[in-house]
């Protein structure tokens, strides 16, 4: 079974940085898709983050820029670095995958489009606090 868990969230001042890390166990599969999603009470969820299995990232208006995507395969670890920090970054974030997808149809499901039910695997999230 897949098990995804996130870390690295808390609360800082606005201009600060944080760094947050999925962890991925039991995972196997090819053309996978990886992703960061955020959301604040009584809203949806946002992508704003991905990057493919060929390594191709892409990222939504409100975070390009300031935050990037990468991840470690040989750690099976998924990274979201968030600098420049802002009051409106502050939301639950989560990470997710799944297999199958072209670099394209991944960026198109996590960002574009947003489309988090095609994803099947997705971590319990982590707490992103920003004050001004």
């Amino acid at each position: 079974q897949v098990q995804l868990v996130e870390s690295g969230g808390g609360s800082v001042q606005a201009g600060g940085s944080l760094r947050l890390s999925c962890a991925a166990s039991g995972y196997t599969g090819s053309s996978v898709c990886m992703g960061w999603f955020r959301q604040a009470p009584g809203q949806g969820r946002e992508g704003i983050a991905s990057i493919a299995s060929d390594g191709t990232t892409m990222y939504a208006p409100s975070v390009k820029g300031r935050f990037i995507i990468s991840k470690d395969n040989a750690k099976n670890t998924l990274y979201l670095q968030m600098n420049s920090l802002k009051p409106g970054d502050t939301a639950m974030y989560y990470c997710a995958a799944d297999s199958g997808f072209s670099p394209g149809e991944c960026e198109h499901i996590v960002v574009v489009a947003t489309n988090p039910a095609l994803l099947s695997y997705w971590g319990q999230g982590t707490q992103v606090t920003v004050s001004s």
